[in-house]
């Protein structure tokens, strides 16, 4: 188990360091953005709906191969 929560902060820190280097992230299609007078809203709909069913089949294979 520990083997596995250490793999997954490692991958969570690769992410993290290649996210400036993917410029469609949080950029894609369906994301909310508002621009008005000196102020802007930002709401990633899209991306949160693909990070969500990237960790749900990331969470899903991990309790297939655990049985």
């Amino acid at each position: 188990m520990l083997i596995v929560i250490g793999l997954l902060v490692c991958g969570a820190g690769v992410v993290w360091l290649l996210a400036p280097n993917l410029p469609w992230l949080g950029r894609l299609p369906g994301d909310i953005v508002i621009e008005r007078d000196g102020s802007r809203f930002y709401f990633p709909v899209t991306t949160c709906l693909l990070l969500s069913a990237a960790l749900s089949l990331a969470m899903w294979i991990l309790r297939w191969f655990g049985k």
